[in-house]
């Protein structure tokens, strides 16, 4: 009983990284989930923190402080220090240091925009709001009038076809949704993560600032003259060629959890990691090469910096849920934490098929999006030059395209994010498939049958 005491102390005081990490990692998710969702924290903690099956986490407990919008969270609640709080606007920040009095000078400094949705109502709001048109209750996209196709929501209702532990799918086509299902406990207005597909999202912002003069895809990343990085360009980040060294393992500690849990000012740290390869030579899939990105993106959008990807681009696009979350420095989480509903999701898979179209009015430069999905050579053709993939989830046989066995579309391309986010692009069928939940890797779930079957139903 005193060695239990005595090593809970230890822990308490100095508790190895790797509970750090487990413990932000609780606050974190928790956090956003209350604030910008608007579930319950501890359904949250169950389902979303400790059912994926992880040991550590199972052993995690957090409180909600409601009125100061912070979420603590620890090993058997007091070992790690997991701390994130709550703003309007940016959505929910990991405080790594679990030092409470930085959570509130944070949260202080945050002043929500006129007419911006304050944490906790978000949920709320989303399917009442005004969309860019003006019209809620007009046809979506221009509205959140929706009018499915029976034959469609059959295929959808199949559990094999929708996967475990889905909780949204929206199928769109022509420009109007045609069939949505929703997992129990969650609907058309909840927020969902979006994980990886976020950093297709900020490929979005680079194409923006590009058509605005602001950015050019062959301009020098930042590095000084004379330093290795400085032939980095902004084209090798968006082709996930920089030639940084970046391990991007997941369930220990590692530079993606590190960076995502213990820094607080992720972009810097993707930007101190030393160069494994020459630029634009070698494919390495990094997180944080969309935070180096996501702060390029800041600093050319100035003066509008944070506030860019809701004026510029969600608000046009009626993406009036979508929550592009910072971490505690302010820049963009574009590797991993965008929270939008599918439907508006959907919405900008929509506008990644009309070519960076939206009502007549081009964002994007001619062209872009078939840059964005012209293959990187060095990946073996899987991965696009505006990071999305090419390829399904989960290839069949490595190197070979999982696609192709079930008969879609070549000029399909995917954004696609952790535990079973995807979204399915094809341009040439005038089809976008938004698929969210929480389906860890171990089960094993591809969406090419859903895809297929949906491609069949309308042939």
């Amino acid at each position: 009983m005193l060695l239990t005491a005595a090593l809970s102390f230890a822990l308490w005081i100095k508790p190895p990284d790797l509970l750090r990490v487990g413990a932000n990692y609780s606050a974190k998710i928790v956090c956003s989930n209350v604030f910008l969702a608007g579930r319950d924290p501890e359904e949250v903690l169950r389902s979303d923190v400790q059912a994926p099956g992880v040991a550590l986490l199972r052993l995690m407990r957090v409180s909600v402080d409601r009125e100061r919008h912070i979420v603590r969270a620890g090993l058997l609640g007091f070992i790690g220090d997991g701390l994130a709080v709550a703003r309007p606007g940016t959505g929910c920040t990991v405080i790594p240091d679990g030092h409470l009095e930085h959570a509130l000078a944070l949260a202080a400094l945050a002043v929500a925009a006129p007419g911006e949705v304050a944490p906790g109502e978000a949920a709320a709001a989303a399917p009442t709001q005004p969309s860019a048109a003006g019209h809620s209750d007009a046809d979506w996209p221009e509205g959140d009038t929706v009018a499915t196709t029976a034959a469609l929501d059959r295929i959808l209702a199949d559990d094999a076809l929708a996967g475990p532990g889905m909780r949204a799918i929206v199928v769109v086509e022509h420009g109007r949704i045609v069939a949505e299902r929703y997992g129990e406990g969650f609907s058309a207005r909840t927020p969902l993560l979006g994980w990886s597909m976020s950093k297709s999202v900020v490929a979005g912002l680079v194409g923006m600032l590009v058509k605005d003069g602001r950015l050019t895809l062959d301009q020098s990343a930042g590095w000084p003259a004379g330093d290795d990085r400085a032939r980095i360009r902004i084209a090798d980040l968006l082709g996930m060629s920089s030639g940084l060294r970046f391990n991007e393992a997941y369930g220990a500690v590692s530079d993606v959890t590190r960076m995502l849990y213990l820094e607080s000012d992720m972009a810097k740290f993707a930007r101190r990691q030393p160069p494994e390869h020459p630029a634009g030579e070698v494919w390495s899939y990094s997180s944080g090469t969309a935070n180096i990105l996501s702060r390029i993106v800041q600093d050319a959008a100035a003066p509008l910096g944070a506030s860019y990807p809701r004026e510029r681009l969600f608000k046009p696009l009626g993406m009036s849920s979508a929550t592009l979350e910072t971490d505690a420095g302010g820049t963009f989480v574009g590797s991993s934490y965008m929270y939008a509903t599918a439907r508006d999701w959907a919405r900008y898979g929509l506008f990644l098929s009309q070519g960076g179209v939206w009502r007549g009015q081009e964002f994007l430069p001619q062209g872009y999006v078939a840059m964005m999905a012209s293959p990187v050579a060095a990946s073996g053709g899987q991965y696009g030059h505006g990071l999305v993939w090419l390829w399904g989830t989960d290839a069949i046989a490595p190197g070979k395209n999982p696609d192709a066995a079930f008969g879609i579309p070549a000029d399909t391309f995917w954004m696609e994010g952790h535990d079973g986010q995807s979204t399915a692009i094809i341009p040439s069928r005038e089809l976008v498939i938004v698929r969210l939940g929480l389906t860890p890797s171990r089960d094993h779930y591809q969406p090419e049958p859903l895809v297929r079957a949906l491609l069949n139903a309308r042939r």
